[in-house]
């Protein structure tokens, strides 16, 4: 991460460098997502063996899966232990939300500095009226020296 930092301090030199840091900030953004995502799915899978062990006896046998290996135990040892997980997930996430955020405000504030716009929405739009008037939906976008 050291050198994301160094590329990011001094000034990009031509509009290829500013797209590229653009890029890598976007991919991280959506990496944040992503692993958010893996994660509640995790703690939705906890819920669900909270739900299905509690209501039973805690002197029942259960087996849990532990770094590849399942081991026998009792629902009175396994129980807390998943809770303690879940919670723990649920800690990560708010972190990962927070470092979401934090990267959400540094890509609005290079967006504004380096006047980055995306052309998604704006194309869309344009796709929605060439609908309408029966012409082609592809859009040709020339350099922007031109």
């Amino acid at each position: 991460m050291a050198s994301k930092a160094s590329v990011d301090s001094r000034e990009p030199v031509n509009e290829q460098a500013i797209a590229n840091i653009y890029a890598a900030m976007r991919s991280d953004i959506n990496q944040l997502y992503s692993k958010i995502t893996e994660l509640e799915m995790e703690i939705s899978e906890h819920s669900l063996v909270i739900g299905a062990i509690q209501p039973l006896d805690p002197s029942r046998r259960c087996y849990r899966m532990v770094g590849g290996v399942l081991v026998e135990r009792t629902i009175k040892e396994v129980l807390p232990a998943v809770q303690r997980n879940k919670e723990g997930l649920e800690e990560v996430i708010a972190r990962l939300n927070e470092a979401l955020e934090k990267k959400k405000k540094e890509i609005e504030e290079f967006e504004l500095k380096h006047k980055i716009k995306i052309r998604r929405a704006d194309s869309e739009a344009k796709d929605d009226s060439n609908r309408k008037e029966g012409s082609a939906q592809g859009v040709l976008v020339g350099p922007a020296n031109e």
